[in-house]
């Protein structure tokens, strides 16, 4: 799944716009004054506040021997982990902190705990999304940590060692009551999402789905810009936003004025979409990866790392190895 193409200034301005009131960071600033790490808070300093500063103050890992004895002596001997991380991610995948310089986010505090598993030095690569399958096709890169959703069209070139659920979240104004399960409680809505996403081609399915049964079809909108999907929403011209949970998490968290209201699988109902490390197909390096991340899921840094960033909905309890991925669509 291709995460809402959102960077930290822009989605900054529109949960500003959403909130109706300044949030709490610096467009360049860098750390605070005196030293502290700038943090972006809900609305009325009554939500969960996130650090967005440069000094993250990272959840790390330890070596461990017998995990980083899997790593291939040609990767080991270099003493890194080239990774590679998306150029244009949204908060809080991957993004840039206040000094608009430094990478932050779930996807690198992950990948740094699979490196300091495997005793090596992440170093971070931030590419478009077609250049970091070029990357692991040309050896430039050893891993993508990028909300790479496992894909059975994928798995003929990659292999996968998942450490997130892939999921979607319909989002809504705070105290809303509205609860979202299926096609049915979407019915006559008015609901806001992405096009050309997995999303998408969900609410139109569950729309046609609406029309046979005799219900209202979804009155789907489409917005070119963040801000003006969160206007709509809050003015009440919006019923719900459907779009990838951890960008409508870190939403929620943050502008303090909407809720989710349901969250579903990226592959809908088809199968459970996962997130994966991703490298090039028998590199050697992915029973490495699957064991890192068993690794820090069982000495529960990883979880600390997910409740960091708002994710715990999307925690796993056992990185898979190339598991089911989502089915092939028609040309």
């Amino acid at each position: 799944m291709r995460s809402h193409p959102l960077n930290r200034r822009t989605l900054t301005t529109a949960l500003a716009l959403a909130a109706g009131s300044v949030l709490l960071t610096a467009c360049g600033g860098g750390a605070a004054p005196g030293g502290g790490s700038e943090q972006v808070a809900a609305a009325g300093a009554t939500g969960r506040k996130i650090n967005i500063g440069p000094d993250q103050h990272r959840i790390h890992g330890t070596k461990d021997p017998e995990t980083a004895a899997l790593v291939p002596a040609r990767v080991r001997e270099t003493g890194a982990l080239r990774i590679g991380v998306s150029a244009d991610g949204s908060p809080p995948l991957t993004f840039h902190a206040t000094d608009d310089k430094t990478l932050i986010g779930v996807e690198e505090d992950i990948a740094t705990l699979v490196a300091d598993t495997l005793g090596l030095k992440p170093r971070f690569e931030p590419l478009s999304w077609e250049n970091l399958f070029v990357g692991l096709d040309s050896g430039k890169l050893d891993a993508v940590f990028s909300n790479v959703t496992v894909t059975e069209e994928r798995k003929e070139k990659y292999d996968f060692a998942t450490y997130r659920l892939d999921q979607l979240a319909m989002e809504a104004k705070k105290g809303s009551g509205w609860r979202v399960r299926g096609p049915k409680d979407v019915a006559g809505r008015t609901i806001a999402v992405d096009s050309g996403t997995n999303q998408e081609k969900i609410l139109v399915d569950w729309s046609k789905e609406n029309e046979k049964a005799g219900r209202e079809p979804v009155d789907i909108k489409y917005f070119h810009k963040p801000s003006d999907t969160y206007l709509a929403l809050q003015s009440g011209r919006l019923d719900g936003f459907f779009g990838p949970n951890p960008t409508a998490a870190y939403h929620v968290n943050t502008a303090g004025q909407t809720e989710l209201v349901g969250t579903f699988s990226g592959g809908g109902d088809r199968v459970q979409g996962k997130i994966a490390a991703t490298t090039k197909k028998g590199s050697g390096l992915v029973k490495a990866y699957a064991a890192a991340l068993q690794k820090v899921i069982d000495n529960g840094r990883y979880g600390k790392v997910l409740a960091r960033w708002g994710l715990t909905g999307e925690h796993l309890k056992t990185s898979q190895i190339n598991p089911p991925g989502l089915p092939r669509t028609a040309n």
